[in-house]
């Protein structure tokens, strides 16, 4: 992708240019790396300026400067990796010299691409233009989406209840949700809906593709109203379906809208008499539902079908009122499973089937050869699903296209893949926010397009994972290999493309695969194994992938110590390594995750990360440990990049987190007898935009109100055996969420007084407190406690009853607590219950035994 790639160049050029750097620098270098970059920006903002529907030639041309930058990407890592490596002044004076050359090579190539690029003047109305706004006075059937709401009956009759309210002023009714989820079906429904039909003067139904033509619209509006076509000004069109309007109750369906803008060039064509008129509008994209709707009336989401509404479409669409014969009743449901409930591919699998012979034999083959025949589905899918990625800004393709390497039906860890992204220099910096802080808005819009769905949340509501639809994540394949993003293997290294840049393995091996590399190993960029073995000869084709500057292997047993020092151009390493090693020529790694191969040999192996001032994600695990800053050669004083760092029975924890500033998220772990607790807990309080904290096995550890920082949102404490006493301290943190306590505490009593208070405390779970007997508290010490979690407490007496008047509390859950303890959590449900809150769940686990 030729966005993704510049911005990759960019950011090692840039990195050439800093104040510190003494590789290849003299002033001649620096301003051709100057003139290079700026050539790249300018390619780059055209890409993100370009608009037009002459889809074919932006491809070719997208196509072409990608090529470029890859190969002139290659010639300046080559040669750069050289000089890196280089252990004597004449190599280095050498590989500097040829270095300048290819500099020279590429800064020419791009210019004379630039110039290339600028000329060039794209087909106004495009090899697509018949595919522009389609208009008409009552909506085209299609042949996917059918006039059925076979699941849809809620959603069907919420927006019933909206259109007919009983608000007189125009009022605006958005339907958003993924391409094919049924929303155009939904609203063909209302508007073709008897009573609906008589409760309004005027209906009209106005589909507007990607490319919005406000004048084609105006046109056939004028001629529904009128009867007749009128060729005059687009101001006089839109007076005269405003008069044709005005003074009727009217309901417009507005099908598939893809801007805000649109909208605003619309909405003034539509009067408001306050006689109950309405506009039914859908659209794939969240911030365009938010931006039209009422105030009173939020944006209808639509959802995906159950399994059981899947099932009834399925049969609907192929036995008509007939039932599913029993003979392929479970192949069946099997096969509508991995629809995952998007009414488009439940519809399209029908037809599919329909045309086959119903025998067990057939159905049995498709359900046996799921992933080729989801293929299928996909390319039937495609001109309705395209349209999403087609629609999409530059800066967040490669970002949804990389998402689909990863593995079907499985959850994505929304830090790693936000690392990744960084890693891949797909996050373009915005202002002064952290590069984090950015990929999550790209996440978000990606979601809020209806291309990636949320997962599982974290204890304070942020995304801990997200998720691919089957079809999205096909369309993501299918456009990864045309765009060159991304390769997925299953378990063949053959099927590698010579020019593959990232490779994602998936699958188990087979041993009849020959795992010989592919010829041009040397410009794979990304290696992931995504938790899959394979066989010895395989793992040793990673070291000849030189260029590398994402090894995420830490699933593979097997030991990179001497491949990694050699991966100079590495932003992110996950690997498991048996000794040791130097990590001081990798000055551009931005996440270190270290593991070691064997954990019998209990000596502690330190890694110097002192000279690496892009560090952002730092973990590295027992029995390794980071270095002595203090002790290392030409440290960096700070590493004010570091965001995330975890820390295993290190030594020099307080120097350390005393280097880190600007730290996030700080998990510590020492076992050690005499853990350093105060010098730590001081270095800890230092850090002012830490937001969460992991502290385990620090036992009788002792803390004040100025331990922690007032920015401080989740707090975990392990092993910690703090006085119960000592949590009171806990409420000064003014933004704690999320408390976690395992073992945390001790004592009998826990008294919390009416000045106690957990201000902002949503999420409170507590394990083993196994010699606490009273606990008192009121509703007032957590105003806001939406969940309390209570494991082992097997002497505790009772969860004080005024925890049930916490009006924000949705969940008690109690597991292997006493009798006590179970009792008392009953009887708070049943009292809310008997005050009409049944909102109110508890959930028991009893006590074995």
């Amino acid at each position: 992708m030729a966005y993704a790639a510049i911005s990759s160049l960019i950011y090692t050029l840039n990195q050439l240019l800093k104040p510190n750097q003494s590789l290849v620098c003299p002033c001649c270098t620096q301003q051709h790396l100057q003139s290079l970059c700026q050539n790249l920006s300018a390619l780059q903002d055209f890409l993100d300026d370009t608009t037009t529907n002459d889809i074919e030639t932006l491809k070719v041309v997208e196509k072409r400067i990608r090529n470029v930058v890859y190969k002139a990407e290659d010639r300046i890592d080559s040669t750069l990796r050289s000089i890196i490596l280089a252990d004597r002044e004449d190599k280095r004076q050498k590989a500097c010299t040829s270095f300048y050359e290819e500099l020279l090579k590429v800064e020419q190539q791009v210019y004379f691409l630039n110039k290339e690029v600028m000329l060039l003047e794209f087909n106004k109305h495009g090899s697509k233009s018949a595919e522009l706004a389609r208009i008409s006075s009552s909506p085209e059937k299609s042949t996917i989406e059918e006039n059925t709401i076979v699941g849809m009956e809620d959603d069907f009759n919420t927006i019933l209840d909206r259109v007919t309210t009983q608000t007189d002023e125009l009022t605006v009714i958005p339907i958003f949700g993924m391409g094919g989820i049924g929303k155009t079906t939904l609203a063909r429904k209302v508007y073709d809906d008897s009573y609906i039909r008589s409760r309004f003067d005027k209906q009209e139904w106005v589909t507007i593709s990607q490319e919005y033509n406000e004048r084609q619209m105006l046109l056939e509006l004028v001629s529904s109203i009128t009867g007749s076509k009128q060729e005059t000004s687009d101001d006089e069109l839109m007076e005269i379906v405003y008069r044709g309007l005005k003074g009727r109750r009217f309901l417009i369906v507005i099908d598939d809208i893809w801007s805000t803008k649109a909208w605003d060039q619309m909405q003034r064509t539509f009067p408001n008499d306050d006689n109950r008129s309405r506009i039914l509008l859908t659209t794939r994209l969240k911030y365009v539902a938010d931006y039209v709707s009422c105030p009173d009336i939020p944006p209808h989401s639509k959802s995906f079908l159950s399994l059981a509404d899947s099932w009834n479409l399925f049969t609907e669409k192929l036995f008509k009122n007939d039932p599913c014969p029993h003979l392929l009743e479970k192949t069946g449901k099997h096969i509508v499973k991995q629809c995952r409930g998007l009414p488009l591919s439940v519809v399209v699998v029908a037809g599919i089937l329909g045309k086959m012979d119903p025998t067990h034999d057939n159905w049995k083959n498709v359900e046996e050869n799921l992933n080729s025949f989801f293929g299928t589905v996909s390319e039937r899918c495609q001109s309705i699903l395209s349209l999403s990625y087609s629609y999409l800004p530059q800066y967040l393709r490669a970002c949804f296209l990389y998402i689909g390497g990863f593995p079907e039906d499985r959850e994505i860890y929304v830090s790693k893949l936000i690392r990744l992204w960084i890693a891949e220099e797909f996050v373009k910096a915005r202002s002064n926010k952290r590069l984090e802080v950015v990929a999550e808005v790209y996440l978000q819009e990606l979601i809020d397009r209806s291309l990636i769905l949320t997962g599982k949340q974290t204890a304070n509501g942020r995304m801990r994972t997200c998720k691919i639809h089957d079809l999205l994540r096909q369309l993501c394949l299918s456009e990864a290999h045309t765009e060159n993003v991304v390769h997925v293997l299953n378990g063949n290294v053959l099927e590698a493309r010579d020019d593959q840049r990232r490779v994602i393995l998936l699958s188990k091996y087979e041993e009849k695969y020959d795992y010989r590399p592919p010829h041009s190993s040397g410009i794979v960029r990304t290696f992931i194994s995504m938790g899959v073995a394979f066989p010895q000869e395989m793992r040793s084709i990673v070291s000849q992938f030189k260029l590398l500057k994402v090894l995420d292997a830490l699933s593979i047993d097997y030991n990179f110590s001497r491949v990694i020092p050699q991966l100079v151009h590495l932003r992110y390493v996950a690997a498991k390594i048996e000794e040791a090693l130097s990590l001081a020529k990798l000055r551009n790694l931005q996440t270190i995750i270290l593991g070691r191969l064997s954990v019998l040999d209990k000596l502690k192996q330190q890694v110097d990360i002192w000279r690496m001032s892009e560090i952002r994600h730092l973990d590295i695990r027992w029995p390794l440990c980071i270095s002595n800053p203090v002790e290392a050669e030409q440290a960096l004083c700070l590493l004010n990049n570091l965001q995330t760092l975890y820390l295993c029975n290190s030594p020099f924890v307080a120097e350390i987190i005393r280097r880190s500033p600007n730290l996030k998220k700080l998990k510590i772990i020492d076992d050690s007898e005499h853990p350093e607790w105060p010098a730590i807990l001081d270095s800890v309080s230092l850090l002012q935009d830490l937001e969460t904290l992991n502290i385990q096995n620090m036992k009788w550890m002792i803390f004040c109100g100025e331990s922690f920082r007032p920015n401080l949102k989740k707090l975990t404490l392990i092993c910690t055996y703090t006085s119960w006493e000592d949590m009171k301290l806990l409420a000064n943190l003014p933004n704690l969420e999320v408390l976690k306590g395992d073992r945390a505490f001790y004592g009998t009593y826990w008294k919390l007084d009416e000045d106690i208070v957990f201000h902002k405390l949503k999420y409170l779970r507590l394990i083993d407190g196994f010699d606490l007997e009273r606990w008192e508290a009121g509703h007032a010490n957590f105003p806001v406690l939406e969940q309390l979690i209570l494991d082992s407490f097997y002497n505790l007496e009772e969860i004080p009853e005024s925890i049930g008047e916490i009006m924000t509390l949705i969940l008690i859950r109690i597991k292997w607590c006493g009798s006590g303890v179970e009792t008392s959590a009953k009887k708070i449900q049943q009292e809310q219950q008997s005050l009409g809150n049944y909102e109110l769940q508890v959930k028991i686990s009893p006590k074995k035994g």
